[in-house]
């Protein structure tokens, strides 16, 4: 007879890995734009409002996406990049059981109804829902998740599930941000240089409605530098990729550039919340901000490489889907402050 352990390792699993996704090809620029600017979680206005807007504003920022993408081989890499995160972290769970990893992506293709259907072939007797954004955000983390659950809702597909909300504090993926700084900063020689942590701005108003995203950021890098206390690193927090009129979160990611190449300091940054190569690392901090460092007077810039495949991170993620649910169904490593109500683990 079969005991418990050998049971519950020969239960068939589900990973769905959740990402962004980005256009495949140029002519897919302005779809995957009005896809991204549709999401209620971006644009909160009711649906007869946002519909026409998102036409308008991915109409209007087509031309200059396009040129983005044009630098780097005329469409996203994070699809190819996602897929290769899946099959490693597959790999990984492999010795532990059944388990086998999809991705989906929001805004693009492999969207979550063409998943679904794949989900379903494989019959899983349990779901886990991983997004690939370690700080949550109601909208990153929370859209997915958001879309998964509706999505099995509208179809009757009924399978328990378990969510790994967020992990800005997992050791793991600390770990790996610490082993790519560190392996970055070897190849330093100039001591005169500012650390700098860059992760995707929001609109200020989201956080005042309780979006625990920038509180999550400050925690991952307090962590972060805590492991690398040892360096007598100065650092500093700031945020990237504004659009629109709102005011964002701050400082952004461009004026810090400015204010240290005007002291002639070198700029080492590091994407704290991406964790796959796209046109955010590629073009924004590789070629955009770069250029504004030189332009400055910056003595040197270096930018630390996204986690990707990185075995301290891939072995977090596969301890977060091994790990038993801690509050409700969700599995989180922080407890966010009460203030931040759009955390889903509030409550539970």
């Amino acid at each position: 007879m079969f005991n418990l352990l050998e049971i519950k390792n020969k239960m068939k699993k589900a990973v769905i890995l959740f990402n962004l996704g980005g256009p495949d090809k140029l002519e897919s620029v302005e779809p995957f734009l009005f896809n991204l600017f549709n999401d209620p979680e971006i644009l909160s206005i009711p649906s007869i409002f946002r519909y026409p807007l998102a036409k308008f504003i991915s109409k209007r920022r087509a031309p200059i996406a396009k040129n983005i993408y044009k630098e780097i081989g005329n469409k996203s890499p994070i699809l190819e990049l996602t897929q290769k995160q899946a099959v490693s972290l597959e790999n990984s769970l492999s010795t532990k059981g059944d388990y086998k990893c999809f991705v989906v992506m929001r805004c693009w293709h492999p969207r979550a109804s063409e998943v679904i259907k794949k989900v379903r072939e494989f019959n899983p007797e349990e779901i886990i829902l991983l997004p690939l954004y370690p700080q949550f955000s109601a909208a990153t983390s929370g859209s997915s998740i958001n879309e998964w659950n509706d999505l099995c809702k509208k179809e009757n597909f009924n399978v328990k599930t378990k969510i790994i909300c967020c992990y800005p504090t997992e050791n793991n993926f600390l770990e790996s941000h610490v082993s790519l700084i560190k392996k970055t900063l070897n190849n330093v020689e100039d001591k005169n240089f500012k650390l700098l942590f860059s992760a995707h701005g929001l609109p200020e108003i989201k956080i005042k409605k309780g979006d625990p995203y920038q509180w999550q950021v400050e925690e991952s890098v307090k962590s972060i530098m805590f492991r690398l206390k040892d360096q007598n690193l100065d650092h500093v927090i700031s945020y990237q990729s504004r659009v629109g009129p709102l005011k964002w979160i701050g400082p952004s990611t461009d004026t810090e550039i400015i204010k240290y190449s005007k002291e002639k300091k070198g700029i080492v940054i590091v994407p704290v919340a991406f964790v796959s190569e796209h046109s955010e690392t590629l073009v924004e901090l590789d070629i955009e901000y770069k250029k504004l460092a030189e332009e400055n007077g910056c003595s040197f810039y270096k930018r630390v490489p996204a986690l990707g495949i990185d075995k301290y991170f891939i072995k977090g993620l596969g301890e977060l889907v091994l790990q038993q649910e801690t509050r409700g169904k969700f599995i989180s490593s922080v407890i966010c402050p009460n203030k931040y109500t759009k955390c889903p683990c509030l409550g539970l």
